[in-house]
């Protein structure tokens, strides 16, 4: 099944955001190999070429790494507390820049916050 993308930003980064995010998440662990970048393209429903960007990007940010002839690999020292903890602390940037935009102050936004959390997961 293709990913959802948005138009805001290339999708590379994006694929560099949601490879990040299952990291984070334990979807895929340190010393996990990944699949070959025509098959993760194919998953994805991107150009291959794209696929390549967003793994080099990867390898690049020290998430992954390859050894000749066996592949791509995820990398075993990463910390998944701080990698969640820095893409919480992206969302939570993006939610305020938003609400920021629309008018809302940071008393207000805590005010929102608070009620969403006790609405949703009470």
């Amino acid at each position: 099944m293709p990913w959802k993308f948005e138009d805001d930003s290339p999708i590379y980064i994006q694929i560099v955001e949601e490879i990040k995010r299952q990291i984070a998440s334990g979807e895929l662990k340190g010393g996990d190999k990944m699949p070959a970048v025509r098959e993760l393209a194919l998953q994805a429903g991107v150009n291959p070429n794209t696929m390549q960007k967003a793994l080099v990007e990867l390898e690049r940010q020290g998430f992954l790494y390859t050894q000749r002839t066996s592949g791509r690999f995820v990398k075993e020292d990463i910390s998944q507390r701080k990698l969640r903890e820095e893409q919480a602390q992206q969302f939570m940037k993006e939610f305020t820049e938003k609400m920021l935009t629309i008018g809302y102050d940071n008393s207000e936004l805590v005010e929102i916050y608070e009620k969403y959390i006790k609405e949703e997961y009470l």
